[in-house]
């Protein structure tokens, strides 16, 4: 490794803005910095663990969360965690306004909020208490919008916030077509909490009814049907407003996001029957990103393994994948980011307690695409996914392997159940070895993977490929929020062509293949490649082209809930939001666009 870690100054600039502290000259002193500050929850050897983290963090081998690289060390009153889910919203308006507080504090320190507005009652729904005619989850979700544009005028990093309502909810066509006003929400991420009987509804062209929750001392004047409820333990009687046909909900989510790429949507059955947790939670909103459906105040605590520094001989006929490196390296993140939970400052009590039980954390991986096209791989080939899913595979059994040590060390998570844990539905596919040492000695942690976007991370890793997605550009044109509130424009090389480059090789490499050029299938499925091993979620975005049919575009959310995936989000190009490396207005870079300012 030079001198200087930086061969793009958009990389220097990131981490000059981002994530040097007062006083740092260079990265190293940056990873000194961290490796110290995290090392610090070791009872033991901090010495020696400070420089085992230091090694992991050289070279950008590791990239932990950019809350963590921002804050740990700096003594300033932040949270490591880079984002939440806030707790569950009782509807009364002191309860709503609590909770829209408990939001300002968290985002005053740095972590991106979700949201299941599921709880509040819909519009024209007149309150027994007070004979008020309710206004509807979308208008308190515009008090939020607010509240984070507010904070952004503060200085606060930019907000990032994740709204998620039932498909049963009465106003949940409100909630489709909010963002279709280029104004509206625009510091909110949205999906759809989609469950397997609206799917199946769906596939029958049913009626669907949408209902609320009856009240104590309600009286149903229509029919009721039992549902399980957004913060409800078990199904509840529920009035039906009214009903309309699946498909026509269905098609109306769909031409939504093909119009203005929202709302995504969340499949809401798959995500809890996999939950390693489910015998205590049920999850219904998710990390702004995505890659993590969180219980009321969970938080994630997140770091990504740069593939592209595990690849041996680059574009040579020898070059491989070195996973045995890729497994030790694994194992270190993973006692990384369990300290982390213990170094952390936390916005709320109740967020430190959730943490504390569980010790949630997702550890995932970046450059896949640029290691794919080192290796010689293109990104939609069997042999791209077989490897892909090889090096997952590989995080997560060394994952696992590395929170059964540590439990044996410091002890299992508080909450840990050890047969109901090993009867979730991931864990019943973890190999028998890892299950049986789960079973003599616990785990350290209730979660251990999700595939973040690692975008701004990426960015400082002299540009390689985002989490999973494929090479977005082989050149472009980037801008980059600065301190001072303005745009800088960076001319970007993706990072495999710059070691092509390097290498003296003329042209491009003969797997680099940009975003645009692969089909949108095969995008799906690499997704569905990888998420058998990964216990939380994975954030991905499908890039389509602006002239894709609709009808290709709508089939893509059907072949995700039937190939097993968490949640779908898909691009196209629009009017509203624009194409992604464009140069919108400052008002209307959603909160996760392609700057990820969530990281």
């Amino acid at each position: 490794m030079t001198s200087d870690p930086f061969s793009m100054d958009i990389s220097r600039h990131v981490w000059e803005t981002r994530y040097r502290a007062a006083g740092e000259t260079t990265v190293s002193e940056s990873w000194q910095r961290v490796a110290h500050a995290i090392a610090a929850a070791e009872t033991r050897d901090r010495d020696a663990w400070a420089g085992r983290f230091r090694g992991l963090l050289d070279g950008f081998r590791f990239l932990p969360g950019g809350r963590i690289l921002a804050g740990a060390g700096t003594g300033h009153r932040v949270t490591l965690f880079n984002c939440f889910v806030m707790g569950e919203i009782a509807d009364d308006l002191e309860s709503i306004f609590e909770a829209l507080k408990e939001g300002a504090l968290t985002m005053q320190q740095g972590g991106g909020v979700g949201y299941d507005f599921s709880t509040l009652r819909p519009a024209g729904m007149v309150a027994a208490a007070t004979g008020t005619i309710a206004s509807g989850p979308v208008s308190f979700m515009r008090i939020w919008d607010a509240m984070c544009a507010t904070m952004l005028s503060t200085g606060a990093r930019r907000g990032a916030m994740m709204a998620t309502l039932r498909c049963d909810h009465p106003d949940i066509e409100a909630f489709v077509d909010a963002k279709r006003d280029p104004a509206e929400l625009r510091h909110f991420n949205l999906s759809v909490q989609a469950s397997d009987a609206f799917m199946a509804a769906v596939e029958r062209d049913a009626d669907w009814p949408l209902v609320f929750p009856l009240r104590a001392g309600e009286a149903a004047d229509g029919p009721v049907v039992e549902r399980r409820w957004s913060g409800s333990g078990a199904a509840v009687p529920c009035r039906v407003i009214r009903t309309l046909r699946a498909r026509e909900l269905w098609q109306r989510i769909l031409r939504a996001a093909y119009d203005t790429a929202e709302p995504g949507v969340l499949f809401v059955d798959t995500v809890n029957r996999e939950n390693t947790l489910r015998d205590r939670e049920t999850l219904s909103a998710t990390n702004p990103c995505g890659e993590i459906p969180l219980p009321p105040y969970g938080a994630c605590d997140l770091g990504s393994l740069n593939l592209t520094a595990f690849v041996t001989s680059p574009f040579a006929a020898g070059a491989r994948l070195d996973l045995a490196a890729l497994d030790a390296a694994a194992g270190l993140a993973v006692r990384f980011l369990d300290d982390v939970i213990d170094v952390s400052r936390y916005p709320l009590p109740a967020q430190a307690d959730e943490a504390r039980r569980k010790r949630r954390v997702g550890l995932g991986v970046t450059g896949l695409a640029d290691a794919l096209v080192m290796l010689g791989l293109d990104y939609d080939s069997d042999a791209a996914r077989t490897l892909a899913a090889q090096a997952l595979q590989t995080v997560r059994d060394a994952a696992y392997r590395a929170s059964v040590g540590l439990a044996r060390e410091k002890g299992a998570f508080p909450g840990f159940d050890r047969d109901a844990f090993l009867a979730s539905g991931f864990a019943a596919r973890l190999p028998a070895e890892l299950r049986a040492a789960i079973a003599d000695d616990g785990i350290r942690n209730s979660h251990l993977l999700a595939i973040a976007p690692a975008g701004t991370i990426s960015l400082l890793a002299n540009n390689c490929s985002s989490g999973i997605e494929p090479v977005f550009a082989a050149v472009a044109e980037r801008r980059v929020l600065g301190r001072d509130g303005a745009y800088r424009t960076h001319r970007v090389v993706d990072l495999a062509l710059q070691r092509w480059q390097q290498a003296g090789h003329p042209g491009m490499p003969p797997a680099l293949v940009e975003a645009r050029q692969i089909d949108p299938r095969a995008h799906l499925a690499m997704q569905a490649a990888l998420q058998p091993y990964v216990d939380n979620a994975i954030s991905k975005t499908i890039n389509v082209a602006a002239d894709t049919p609709f009808e290709h575009f709508a089939d893509l959310y059907r072949q995700a809930h039937a190939l097993g995936l968490k949640g779908c989000t898909v691009f196209r190009p629009n009017p509203v939001t624009g194409a992604i490396l464009s140069e919108p207005s400052a008002a209307r870079v959603p909160c996760c666009s392609v700057e990820r300012e969530a990281d």
